[in-house]
Parts: structure tokens; C-alpha cells; sequence
């Protein structure tokens, strides 16, 4: 049964020089004639894919080629400029860990706002919240705001969210190495359940090892383009063949 759905998804976004272009400047290069249009550049260039419950996916490529905007497409943190996205179950986005919390209000509170966000109910969320602060090795931090938090405290705050949460689509981007050596082993001992239950796993890694052996598939992501996909040890090894490829200088 497919749980996602991609159909001719492309995304255009602005130019990062775009994003820090300010009111004031460009109010002033309309009175001075020299307004341009935003630039923008194609991220996701007509993407299909499908996933079925249960898979795990790694998704590779070189940085810049589109992975982790695929990853927030599929969560809907960004929607796309053209196709159809379709999703089912309760996802868990591991994207940037923390990126939902609010800073001004208390470890215990975000708890609650994070699950919510999720789709879980507060009463749901407020019986989890101490397996949660118990993992995260923040029991003593419940009623800190968290700008009080360093930013390891705030992955591990994150990390235990949304894997406690048990979704039916667990999204990670590159979160495998949060905290300390003790605490990876323990992010590392809570990733292999869902490997080993029927949650559908999307993961973006540039450990090539782990995608080999712990996905049946993978993706290869190329300038916003999936350029070869199928089995994990097939497209690792075209992955290669291209970077080497690339690597051959005309003499």
C-alpha cells in the first residue's frame, strides 16, 4: 500500500541573495529605476516517486542537489510550485531538530506544543512527557525555557519527540550524530525499532555504509533531479560511477 505520492513535483524558490534583499532597498531601487525581479532557481525539477508502507528509503547526492527540500516537501514545510503531493499517516519530520519550538515558553510546554503540531492530542502528549524529558536527559530541565537550553540539549529534545510519537512516517535528515557518544548509541538503539517494525522511513545520509545496509532502496538527487533509484546498493555504486565521472578533467 503507498503512503506517499509524488506527481510531477517541481519547486522554484528564491535566490538566497533574494531572501536578504530588504523593503528598504528594494523600495529604493523602484524610485531609482533599477527594480529587477527576484531571481529564482528550479530546487525540485518534476520529481515522481512513490513509497510504500514500510520502506526505508535512503535519499544521497551532494550537497545543494534538492534532499533535504525533497524531505519538506513530503512533510509539508514547503508546498511545490507545481504537481500534487499526497501523503498518509502521521509524519515525524527529523528535518532541523528543534526548528518548531519556542523559545520563550518551557521545556514541559513545548513538549506539548511539539506533539500538537504532530497531530496528538495534549492529554496524549502530556502522558509521554516524562518517557520523553527521561530520554532526553532533561528531567531536570521541565519548567527551563528553551533559549535556556544549549543546542545539543535542544536536538536531544527534538529527537526524543519525535521518535517517542512512534509516527507512521519517520522523515530524518542527517540526525543521526545528535549529542554525545552515550547519547548517539542511544539514538542509534531507537532508530533500529523502527527499522525492525512497519513505520515507513525516509533518510537522508552522506554515510553511504548506513544507506547500504540498512535501506532496501535509495534515491539518487542530482540538481533537483532524481537521476537513478532502486535497490539501496545499486544506487550507492551509480553514485559513485557519476562522482567519478565528474572527477575526470579533459586533459
Amino acid at each position: 500500500m503507498e503512503v506517499i505520492r509524488l506527481d510531477n513535483v517541481s519547486l522554484w524558490r528564491r535566490t538566497q541573495e533574494e531572501f536578504s534583499y530588504d523593503l528598504k532597498k528594494t523600495l529604493l531601487s523602484v524610485l531609482e529605476g533599477k527594480y529587477r525581479q527576484p531571481a529564482k532557481k528550479l530546487v525540485l525539477n518534476n520529481i515522481n516517486l512513490v513509497v510504500e508502507k514500510g520502506e526505508k528509503i535512503g535519499i544521497i547526492g551532494a550537497n545543494g542537489s534538492g534532499k533535504s527540500t525533497l524531505l519538506k516537501i513530503i512533510s509539508g514545510i514547503l508546498q511545490p510550485t507545481s504537481g500534487t503531493v499526497r501523503v498518509g499517516g502521521e509524519v515525524a519530520p527529523l528535518i532541523e531538530l528543534g526548528a518548531g519550538f519556542d523559545g520563550e515558553i518551557s521545556v514541559m510546554d513545548n513538549i506539548l506544543l511539539y506533539g500538537v503540531l504532530l497531530g496528538f492530542s495534549r492529554s496524549e502528549m502530556k502522558a509521554r512527557a516524562s518517557s520523553i524529558l527521561e530520554f532526553a536527559e532533561l528531567e531536570d530541565y521541565a519548567l527551563v525555557p528553551v533559549k535556556g537550553l544549549s543546542s545539543g540539549m535542544v536536538a536531544r529534545l527534538g529527537f526524543a519527540i519525535a521518535t517517542d510519537v512512534q509516527p507512521d512516517i519517520l522523515i530524518l535528515d542527517e540526525v543521526l550524530s545528535v549529542g554525545d557518544e552515550s547519547f548517539k548509541h542511544k539514538c542509534q538503539q531507537r532508530m533500529e525499532q523502527f527499522w525492525h517494525d512497519h513505520a515507513t522511513v525516509l533518510v537522508v545520509s552522506h554515510d553511504l555504509q548506513f544507506i547500504t545496509t540498512s535501506c532496501q532502496k535509495a534515491i539518487y538527487l542530482s540538481q533537483g533531479n532524481i537521476k537513478f533509484a532502486g535497490d539501496s546498493q545499486e544506487v550507492v555504486d551509480y553514485y559513485f560511477a557519476s562522482v567519478k565521472q565528474e572527477e575526470i578533467v579533459p586533459s
